[in-house]
C-alpha cells in the first residue's frame, strides 16, 4: 500500500516557498501488534469511556476537550478555539537557520518524515533547493498532530528528509546520571588496544543486513500456535561475565577475530581456486 501524506503546506526558505506534502518515513505496521482478550472465553476486550459521576458509558459525540488549570478544575475548549491559533507553522515549514549537517547532535532527533513536492510545478524548485542544501541542515517549526514541533530538514538521496526534534529543555544531561559523574581516568595502552579491537569490526554500514530476529522468532511461535504445534525454546542466552582484566579481555578479542578470519579464509580458498581454474580454462578456450 502506498504511503499517505499526513500534512500539506509549504517549505519556505527566505522568499522561496515550495508546495510540499509530508509522509512518514517509518512503517509502524511493520511491528507485530496484539489485542487484549478475556483469558476465559478468548473474547476481545472492549475499551469503554466511563463517567464515574453519571455512572454510565459516554458516547464519542458527548466528549469535549478540557485543560486542567487547577487540581480538579477544567476549562473546556471548543473546535473554534483551536482554529483561533493560527501560527505560521500550521501551513508553512519556515527554515530560519542553517548549519553543517554534523552540527546537530543526534540526541535531538525524533521521528523522520519525507518531504515531497506537491504537484509538477513545485518539483523543479524542490530539486534546486535539495541540491542547494547538500551538506547542510535547516531548522524551523511545523504544527503536526495537534502540536508544534521543532524540525530539522536535510537532503537524503533524491529527496528531503525532515526530523521532528526534541527541544533543548527536554533533554537530560550526562551530569544528571549518577553513574556518569565519577568515571575513572583511562590508561592510554588500554585505549590503544580498545581502538585496535574496534578497528577489526570497521566496514561499510548497511542497516539492511540487520534483521529483527525477535519478531521473526515470534512469527514462528504464532504460526505454530495457529497450526496447533509446539515450538521448543532455544537454550537461554547466558549473560556476559563482568570484565575482570580489561587488557586480557581485549587481547582475547583480537585473538578471536584473527582465528575467525583465518577460518573464513580457509573455507573460501577452495572456491577461489576453483574460480581461478575455471577462468584459466576459459582464457585458453578463447
Amino acid at each position: 500500500m502506498a504511503p499517505r501524506s499526513t500534512w500539506k503546506g509549504f517549505l519556505k526558505v527566505s522568499l522561496v516557498s515550495i508546495p510540499i506534502k509530508v509522509y512518514p518515513a517509518a512503517e509502524s505496521s511493520a511491528t507485530l501488534s496484539f489485542n487484549q482478550l478475556h483469558g476465559e472465553c478468548r473474547t476481545r476486550i472492549q475499551q469503554k469511556r466511563w463517567c464515574p459521576t453519571c455512572n454510565r458509558e459516554v458516547a464519542n459525540t458527548e466528549l469535549v476537550k478540557g485543560y486542567e488549570f487547577e487540581k480538579g478544575r477544567f476549562v473546556v475548549l471548543e473546535e473554534e478555539d483551536f482554529a483561533k491559533v493560527r501560527t505560521e507553522s500550521t501551513r508553512v515549514i519556515n527554515l530560519v537557520q542553517f548549519s553543517g549537517e554534523k552540527a546537530l547532535d543526534p540526541i535531538y532527533y525524533d521521528r523522520p518524515y519525507y518531504l515531497a513536492p506537491d504537484g509538477p510545478m513545485a518539483a523543479g524548485a524542490y530539486a534546486v533547493m535539495r541540491e542547494g542544501m547538500r551538506g547542510k541542515v535547516g531548522v524551523g517549526k511545523v504544527a503536526l498532530l495537534g502540536r508544534e514541533y521543532l524540525v530539522a530538514v536535510r537532503p537524503h538521496e533524491q529527496g528531503l528528509l525532515m526530523f521532528t526534534l526534541h527541544h533543548a529543555g527536554e533533554m537530560r544531561t550526562p551530569s544528571q546520571i549518577e553513574e556518569l559523574r565519577s568515571l575513572p581516568d583511562v590508561k592510554q595502552d588500554e585505549v590503544a588496544l580498545a581502538r585496535q579491537v574496534i578497528g577489526t569490526f570497521e566496514g561499510d554500514l548497511d542497516l539492511a543486513t540487520f534483521k529483527d530476529e525477535y519478531k521473526e522468532g515470534l512469527k514462528e511461535v504464532i504460526e505454530a500456535r495457529i497450526a496447533g504445534q509446539e515450538v521448543s525454546a532455544p537454550p537461554e542466552v547466558e549473560a556476559p561475565t563482568n570484565v575482570v582484566n580489561l587488557m586480557d579481555a581485549l587481547r582475547k578479542s583480537l585473538d578471536a577475530v584473527s582465528a575467525s578470519r583465518k577460518k573464513t579464509a580457509k573455507a573460501e580458498l577452495p572456491a577461489k581456486k576453483a574460480a581461478a581454474k575455471a577462468e584459466g580454462k576459459r582464457r585458453k578456450a578463447g
